[in-house]
């Protein structure tokens, strides 16, 4: 048992989906990001990929649909692997990533809507699966220190 777990309900773990991971990470636009989802209609990580690449903050209805899709989605493929409802649904296990984007994109949206109790239960529902994922995504949107320049100035004078 770990973190919360007091129930001791077994963590899910849904399988890899390399071939779409492969694809997300490829796509370099959303005409591309469609595609995937063309091509991976029942995968959370896809749909989360095009929520967060359609997130607009004075326009967010079209991330929101994007992301409620992947929400639905991501429940299907817990459900299938043997989540009730309730319990731990790990960030370290990778797979379950993309679920938990989807989660994430579709709480995001829903507060550039104005969706207050939406937000809520979102958030709750993300500290539920894994009380670290919301810290997770967004420390991965932090700006990140530039690398120290490798250039070395030579400044020779006359003795």
């Amino acid at each position: 048992m770990s973190g919360n777990n007091l129930l001791g309900t077994p963590e899910t773990r849904l399988p890899a989906e390399p071939e779409v991971q492969a694809a997300v990470a490829a796509a370099s636009d959303i005409t591309e990001l469609t595609a995937v989802v063309t091509e991976h209609p029942a995968s959370a990580l896809a749909w989360a990929a095009l929520a967060r690449a359609s997130f607009v903050p004075d326009e967010p209805v079209v991330a929101y649909a994007f992301a409620r899709v992947g929400y639905h989605r991501g429940l299907d493929a817990l459900r299938r692997n043997g989540w009730k409802g309730a319990g731990p649904v790990p960030w370290s296990h990778e797979p379950n990533r993309g679920v938990l984007r989807a989660l994430y994109e579709l709480r995001r949206a829903a507060e550039a809507i104005g969706e207050t109790d939406e937000v809520a239960r979102l958030t709750d529902f993300l500290s539920d699966a894994d009380e670290t994922v919301i810290a997770q995504i967004e420390t991965e949107d932090l700006p990140r220190d530039p690398a120290p320049p490798t250039e070395a100035f030579v400044i020779r004078g006359r003795d």
